[in-house]
């Protein structure tokens, strides 16, 4: 099920890139809430000398956009921590919790129908807490990475709208346990997302 979802949110979000654009307001902002779902890739590295996996969670999702141009945003994401378990072959098990805030500009396009499709590129930031391991003492360093988004959304009022987008963060983070260096994670994960967004 979770496959089905993600790859129509994909396709729904990469089908309406291509209609033609009309302008945004510059000074509107919007507030939107909803659900992601993140996905790391698989082969995460290996750690300790041997293949690890991280798995997938899925947490509340918050974004701020103002626009600084008509069709420009520069746009906030955050979230509640996402936690991750830690599967090391032949090593043993972890978790950690984690939270994305990431800066982006996005471009997005209007048209004369309610589908509004749009673009975006930008910075993230992930930071890792609460790492636990009976191997020992597991730590996670901060990682800073950039990151791309293609969404669209579908407007049901004046000033609200329904959103399924898809981003890719590149993140990687330096693992230590007992203060030894077991490797880099590699999680790089995609964010599915749906969202209520609001215009003030």
């Amino acid at each position: 099920m979770r496959v089905a979802i993600k790859t129509l949110l994909l396709s729904s979000a990469l089908a309406v890139c291509a209609l033609p654009a009309l302008a945004q307001s510059q000074g509107d902002w919007t507030f939107g809430i909803g659900v992601g779902s993140i996905d790391p890739k698989s082969d995460n590295g290996p750690l300790a000398g041997n293949p690890a996996d991280i798995a997938s969670d899925e947490a509340l999702t918050l974004t701020f956009e103002y626009f600084i141009r008509d069709n420009i945003g520069i746009e906030l994401l955050a979230a509640t921590p996402f936690e991750h378990g830690i599967s090391i072959a032949n090593v043993g098990e972890a978790s950690t919790k984690h939270l994305p805030p990431t800066l982006s500009v996005n471009y997005h396009f209007t048209n004369a129908s309610p589908w509004k499709p749009y673009v975006g590129a930008g910075i993230n930031y992930t930071t890792f807490f609460e790492e636990e391991t009976n191997l020992g003492t597991l730590e996670l360093d901060d990682s800073f990475g950039i990151s791309v988004q293609v969404g669209v959304d579908y407007k049901i009022s004046d000033n609200g709208w329904l959103r399924a987008n898809v981003r890719w963060f590149d993140i990687d983070t330096e693992a230590t346990l007992d203060g030894a260096d077991i490797g880099t994670a590699e999680i790089d994960p995609f964010l599915f997302g749906v969202a209520y967004v609001h215009k003030f």
